[in-house]
């Protein structure tokens, strides 16, 4: 399921309670090598303060993730950058099917956009936070707040949907 083209692997397997997915890769991340890198990122904090993993883990450690019942991935693999210095087309048709065709193979529980561009982007339509009443199989469709520092403006009010999200993977 892995491309040595993607900018970051995927970390996925059959039987997870969540995989999240990002738009791209961002530049710190493509740099480092790891997901959502950026210190000022808040995603490993998320998972942690919602309950998600036992420990704040650090970026590098991205594959610990399985061992919680998490996966991550990106819609577009094969690009980074912020959203809006992504190239034409890189989140179009050919991306969506993909990310369907690798969600179809492991069918986790849920799978959460961790932005409303991502998640819109995958579903072809406008979208809230929360369940978009999408489902790839059994699969059901989240759309949660970004963790990015560039989406800081509206965490504080919204970071609530990453709890709704960890109460359902846990449920």
């Amino acid at each position: 399921m892995n491309d040595a083209r993607h900018v970051l692997p995927d970390v996925l397997k059959p039987g997870l309670r969540v995989v999240f997915c990002g738009t791209a890769a961002g530049t710190v991340s493509a740099a480092r090598g790891a997901y959502y890198a950026h210190p000022q990122n808040k995603f490993w904090r998320a998972l942690f303060d919602v309950g998600l993993t036992p420990r704040r883990l650090e970026p590098e450690e991205y594959w610990k993730v399985l061992e919680f019942g998490i996966g991550l991935t990106d819609l577009a693999k094969h690009v980074s950058g912020m959203d809006r210095e992504l190239p034409p087309g890189s989140l179009g048709d050919a991306a969506c099917a993909a990310l369907t065709a690798k969600i179809e193979a492991v069918q986790p529980k849920l799978l959460a956009f961790t932005s409303l561009t991502a998640g819109r982007r995958y579903l072809g339509r406008a979208a809230a936070f929360g369940d978009s009443g999408h489902r790839i199989g059994l699969t059901r469709a989240w759309l949660l707040p970004s963790p990015s520092p560039t989406a800081g403006w509206n965490w504080s009010a919204h970071e609530h949907w990453w709890r709704r999200l960890a109460a359902e993977a846990r449920g």
